[in-house]
């Protein structure tokens, strides 16, 4: 365990000593030796001018020092000395700087607005002084650990720490939670811890750790009295609980000594994880409202998926949704909510001025075999209008028809009001793992753009297994993705690993999107970690630009047979059907995937059109030669837009978070982080005259180290 606190990058010397003296070091280092890395920062003083002066070297030429530091031999380390020698970056220009006033900006949730968006109106920082970004703080909460050698089924082994947090600013403090669910309040000028709560949440290196993206955030408007601005925090263990955002303090009001138990009114199931709240709540008006993430392909006892609202000053119930088809009962024997109904693991948004909570819907038990599911999935796969005050079903909209792909509705549905022939229409804006875009209306749930049925393959299912013989394919926008996959999609580095894939892909089935899961393994593309998953979309709601990332990955799907299953070796056993479930990325010899890069990709789409106005690959396959050579990883997280125009995106496998011309999609900075990040950044400024700040969660990856980076940047003081 790491001690928390917050930390800032050193004085360097010069940048010539600097890439000389990695040059030097990498020269007689193994080629297996990391080609970048965050070198650990001793504590000094807030705000220190020098340091900002110095730093321009450490990140504003760090083109050129990873030029240096990717390769061992010295020629190639000569040259990465005499480019950064020369400094030919913007970022280490000396010319004078005077920072624009602008408004005070907060980010109070965690799209920024209770309708998701990631937008802010902070313009500080504009393309024409992007390039001058620097690291102003960094804090480290000391809350992760590496996953373990070896893996087992989804849910019972361990993970390692998977940091997603997006933190907040409220009046004049930051939030964030960590992967053990620990809540730090900061000073966002300077990083300065203020106060930690610790819920106390037993962590297990040794099964599954699900993350936590953030906390929500309450104020009473009665006055500055004890917990009249409450920060909740949803739990791994299913807990809701009130904090005070003053003191860190439980709001013991709230609940029994500042908590709910949420599992309490679930069906019995299994202890440990099965249900856990990785999402932060919502808010509406005086209730707190929250779904929860499930296990649904392990065990038949899998918990209720019920959305549920809470008095935010007393905790008491006030009102819940279980995803069962209309006339049919919530509620088990026994009282408690029906068990494996479709969740809501998402976020979920308002519609303050509607009354609206707007739900995205996961899958009933099991994910991938829907032969027993009884109707359960009427509402999964959706998006579901729920009545604030009732949770009542305003409208819904399915985005897959009986969903075995685990193509549940991964990102929050985003509010948006668009101009459609001359009428202001609000929207609400849903991607999906398919890599479509469904636009609604969000007062009735109907269509903008046109949705068609369209036939999809039914040959090949399991037995038992009744599928759906249409899905809906909205008309606009494209499809971010390619919809499906034949022999002929085979890639490779050299001819050898081409000819390997080919033959791998022409062994299993393949087809089009919708493609049954079958005994000998089905090629899904997209597949169900997206095309686009939870972090996307972010939407500029002057320009009604949107964008968002999305992966291009293929996955092996099997179903086992139970009598041939060995629960112990595949990603869900699905412990009371007929079949189990393994699935693994489709990849070469080499161990890169089978099909062509990029990977990873990020668009941006004009949402009164319906049409890509342009997409990009995101970053690089690592910061290492020769993966950095190839564009486009894999990624999680999302995006951030300005005001001015300016796109800011981690979510790569090169250690970086980058602003993008939201125009174009032309990189104009790139900033070193310490680890990969899986975070969706955030923006804000404390004072009318003091900087905005661009922060992000560099907490490592399924391909990297964990890690527990907070990392802050802005433009240099005055």
């Amino acid at each position: 365990m790491h001690k928390g606190g917050t930390i800032r990058p050193p004085s360097w010397v010069t940048a010539f000593q600097l890439v000389a003296a990695v040059g030097l070091y990498m020269s007689i280092r193994q080629e297996s030796t990391p080609s970048s890395h965050w070198t650990d920062p001793v504590v000094g003083a807030t705000g220190n001018a020098s340091w900002w002066n110095l730093q321009r070297t450490y990140i504003g030429c760090q083109h050129a020092r990873m030029i240096a530091s990717a390769h061992s031999l010295h020629t190639l380390a000569a040259i990465g000395v005499l480019v950064l020698s020369m400094c030919v970056c913007p970022g280490c220009s000396d010319e004078a700087f005077t920072r624009p006033d602008g408004p005070a900006v907060q980010w109070p949730a965690f799209g920024s607005a209770p309708g998701g968006g990631h937008y802010s109106v902070a313009d500080e920082i504009t393309a024409d002084n992007v390039h001058r970004l620097e690291v102003a703080w960094v804090h480290n909460s000391g809350d992760f650990h590496q996953p373990p050698e070896e893996f087992g089924p989804v849910g019972t082994a361990g993970s390692g720490t998977s940091f997603k947090a997006t933190p907040i600013v409220v009046d004049d403090t930051l939030y964030y939670s960590t992967p053990y669910n620990r809540v730090f309040a900061l000073d966002p000028a300077t990083g300065e811890q203020k106060w930690v709560f610790d819920p106390g949440v037993e962590i297990n290196p040794e099964i599954y750790t699900p993350p936590s993206r953030g906390v929500s955030s309450w104020k009473s408007g009665d006055g500055g009295g004890r917990c009249e601005h409450r920060i909740l925090l949803g739990t791994m263990d299913g807990r809701l609980l009130a904090i005070d955002g003053k003191t860190g303090a439980r709001c013991g009001d709230f609940g029994e000594q500042g908590e709910v138990d949420l599992t309490r009114g679930l069906n019995p199931h299994q202890p440990v994880h099965d249900y856990a709240v990785t999402s932060p709540p919502a808010v509406f008006n005086d209730l707190v409202i929250v779904g929860a993430w499930v296990i649904d392909g392990n065990h038949s006892d899998a918990p209720s998926g019920v959305v549920r609202a809470y008095d935010v000053r007393s905790g008491a119930f006030r009102w819940g949704w279980n995803a069962v088809a209309p006339g049919h009962r919530m509620h088990d024997s026994d009282g408690n909510f029906r068990g494996g109904t479709a969740n809501v693991w998402s976020l979920i948004s308002v519609d303050v001025d509607r009354g609206l909570v707007i739900v995205p819907t996961g899958n009933p038990y099991p994910d991938y075999y829907g032969g027993e599911r009884d109707g359960l999935d009427h509402y999964s796969s959706s998006v579901v209008a729920l009545d604030g005050l009732s949770g009542e079903v305003v409208w819904s909209f399915q985005t897959v028809h009986h969903d075995v792909w685990d193509f549940d509705v991964p990102a929050q549905p985003t509010l948006v009001d668009l101009s459609i022939d001359g009428e202001v229409v609000p929207a609400v804006v849903q991607v999906t793992k398919m890599g479509l875009t469904f636009v609604l209306n969000r007062i009735t749930g109907e269509p903008i753009f046109p949705v068609e049925e369209r036939p999809v393959p039914q040959q090949g299912a399991v037995p038992g297994e009744v599928l759906s013989s249409t899905q809906p394919f909205p008309t606009r926008p494209p499809p971010a993705v390619q919809l499906g996959i034949s022999p002929e999609d085979a890639w490779g580095l050299t001819f050898w690993d081409q000819g390997i894939c080919r033959q791998l892909l022409e062994s299993l089935t393949t087809g089009p999107i919708y493609t049954p899961t079958t005994r000998g393994g089905t090629v899904f593309y997209p597949s169900q970690i997206g095309g686009h998953n939870w972090g996307s979309p972010a939407i500029d709601p002057d320009r009604k630009i949107m964008v968002h990332i999305a992966n291009h990955i293929p996955v092996v799907g099997r179903l086992i047979p139970r009598e041939e299953c060995d629960e112990t070796a595949v990603i869900y056993p699905q412990r009371g059907t007929p079949y189990c479930y393994h699935a693994e990325p489709l990849v070469s010899p080499l161990g890169i995937p089978c099909t062509e890069p990029p990977w990873g990709t990020i668009s941006a789409v004009d949402l009164q059109a319906g049409e890509v106005q342009w997409t990009q690959p995101l970053g690089t396959v690592g910061s290492r030669w020769p993966m950095s050579m190839i564009k486009g990883g894999v990624m999680f997280g999302g995006p951030l837009v300005t005001r001015t125009g300016l796109v800011f995106v981690g979510s790569s496998m090169d250690d970086s978070l980058r602003a993008l011309n939201l125009e174009n999609g032309e990189e104009l900075w790139r900033g070193k982080l310490p680890a990969d990040t899986e975070a969706v950044p955030m923006t804000y400024r404390v004072r009318d005259d003091g900087p905005q700040f661009v922060v992000v969660a560099a907490g490592g990856s399924i391909f990297s180290d964990r890690a527990d980076h907070l990392v802050a940047f802005a433009l240099p003081p005055r």
